[in-house]
């Protein structure tokens, strides 16, 4: 019987980006269904839908609005898709009248030095900027806000305001940017399993499920046959 080979996932996403949350959501639900079968590690790459968001944020149903060329109808319905999505998976898409866009560079930067330190309260990071932004309508700009996620996922306070007030890891978090989008990527999410192989969106769990198995196996067969 062939074993699987360890897998490396990059996902490429926002943290204001809803169907990057619900991709995010899938993903780990299918690396759940797949334990025993596929190892794997996330590695969370940035993404800026709104790399110019100025420091105040924006109105969110304007912004969709006159972004997409769509009308409150058309984003009503959008919204209700990805509130159902998120609702079968667990997550909570709170977003309505009211709620604003933020920028999200800071919190990149934030989850960069994470995950300097620790891969898996990185992705702790990102759910919880995630349910923040979405679920309790919080602005991921705000330092506050950002260092008191750091402490909850277990990640030094302090060390969080230092890197936030100082700006450090802003080229590093510019570079994977470009990085990304130099590859190709210009919309998100985007999981890239293994630097080759591209899942597009927030896709179902068993979409996730079924590519992963494929990849796995046919690395493992692979490394069999150079082995």
């Amino acid at each position: 019987m062939t074993t699987a080979a360890p897998l490396r996932i990059d996902f490429v996403s926002d943290v204001a980006c809803p169907w990057c949350a619900v991709g995010l959501a899938s993903l780990q639900q299918a690396l759940a269904q797949l334990d025993g079968e596929v190892r794997a590690e996330i590695h969370l790459q940035p993404f800026e839908l709104n790399p110019q968001m100025a420091p105040e944020g924006e109105d969110a149903g304007e912004h969709i609005m006159r972004k997409y060329g769509i009308d409150e109808a058309r984003m009503d319905a959008n919204r209700s898709a990805i509130r159902e999505r998120a609702a079968v998976l667990g997550f909570a898409y709170n977003v309505g009248q009211g709620s604003r866009i933020w920028n999200t560079f800071d919190a990149h930067r934030l989850l960069h030095w994470a995950g300097l330190r620790d891969n898996a309260r990185a992705l702790e990071l990102k759910q919880a900027l995630l349910r923040a932004y979405f679920s309790d309508g919080e602005n991921v700009s705000d330092r506050e806000v950002l260092v008191r996620l750091a402490a909850v996922v277990g990640l030094d306070a302090g060390e969080a305001r230092r890197v936030l007030d100082s700006g450090e890891h802003a080229d590093e978090v510019r570079a994977q940017e470009r990085r990304f989008q130099q590859a190709g990527i210009h919309s998100v999410p985007a999981t890239i399993v293994n630097g080759m192989h591209l899942i597009s969106g927030g896709q179902p769990p068993e979409v996730f499920e079924r590519a992963l198995r494929e990849i796995a196996e046919k690395a493992a067969g692979d490394g069999g046959a150079r082995g």
